[in-house]
């Protein structure tokens, strides 16, 4: 299948490498295009792929076409592909806030459209994109886009009305779990560990944590009074998160970020 990307950010380097190694598609068979010659260049030379210095260039070559851009220069990507054939097409959109309706209206000559947000744990194989998809796209398109955006990570097909809470909770998130881990990681120098140690250990922690959760099946609150011994030191270290409105500050965090999302 062909495939295009308008725009080769840290995303669209995500999704590229996972189709390469997955083998989802050739290089050859790929085509990006971004505003400036040393990203065209970096990522001709690192996948192999081809690249193209306009946007109509890639909508015209492409059968699955990525709108990898911020979701402030959709308006102005739209704009630069009116007059190009679409038809028998399908459009990705990866940005929060743009709905399929949205997009169909500005692309006029209805496409199949897609809807994703994938977060930047697809860098490392390790995704999670929430995708739901306009009632056009065919039956072939929404399992070639699958395989596609399971090739770095998990896909997790959904109605879009869930769109912006799954794409605030899996796709924001990653912000959020950084900075517990860096705090874990600096209780842990304060403590005389050294930072790098304490980076890893905090890291380990985390991703076996979350992988418990994924492969027991077990209720998060189930694992975690496994942890905590009567009178031990992690229910003390809880008893302080919840005197501190741990649990209620993360809530309110996801909140935000979901309202922003519909404000996009």
């Amino acid at each position: 299948m062909k495939i295009g990307f308008i725009g080769m950010g840290n995303m669209a380097k995500a999704m590229i490498g996972g189709m390469l190694a997955k083998k989802v598609a050739s290089a050859d068979e790929i085509t990006g295009s971004a505003k400036t010659e040393k990203t065209r260049k970096l990522m001709r030379e690192t996948y192999g792929i081809h690249v193209a210095e306009d946007n109509r260039t890639v909508a015209q070559e492409a059968e699955y076409l990525f709108l990898a851009v911020k979701p402030q220069f959709y308006e102005e990507v739209l704009k630069e592909l009116e007059g190009t054939d679409l038809s028998g097409k399908t459009v990705i959109s990866i940005a929060p806030g743009k709905t399929i309706a949205w997009l169909s209206e500005k692309l006029r000559q209805q496409p199949g459209v897609v809807r994703c947000i994938p977060n930047t744990p697809a860098l490392v194989g390790e995704g999670c994109t929430g995708v739901c998809f306009g009632e056009t796209v065919s039956e072939k398109a929404k399992k070639d886009v699958l395989a596609v955006l399971n090739s770095f990570g998990k896909a997790v097909e959904l109605e879009e009305r869930l769109m912006d809470a799954a794409g605030s909770v899996s796709g924001c998130s990653p912000a959020f779990v950084f900075q517990f881990l860096e705090a874990m990681a600096d209780a842990g120098v304060a403590e005389g560990l050294p930072r790098a140690l304490a980076y890893e250990l905090s890291a380990q922690a985390l991703l076996g944590s979350a992988k418990m959760v994924l492969e027991t099946g077990k209720h998060p609150g189930e694992l975690k009074d496994m942890v905590c011994s009567p009178a031990g030191s992690t229910i003390r270290g809880v008893k302080v998160l919840e005197e501190r409105g741990f649990r209620g500050a993360v809530m309110d965090a996801v909140c935000a970020s979901i309202e922003a999302s519909r404000k996009l």
